[in-house]
């Protein structure tokens, strides 16, 4: 089975799409969790 080797640009690129997807992850489990907490304050 071959591989593909990646030279650094596109190390560094791909890096970035993933700390920028890790970003926006984290951000929606901070808004889900926000809305939770104000829907459940709401309630009582």
């Amino acid at each position: 089975m071959d591989t593909v080797e990646l030279n650094d640009k596109q190390k560094k690129s791909r890096r970035g799409r993933n700390i920028a997807l890790g970003v926006v992850l984290a951000a929606l489990v901070v808004i889900f969790y926000v809305v939770t907490i104000i829907k459940i304050g709401n309630v009582g």
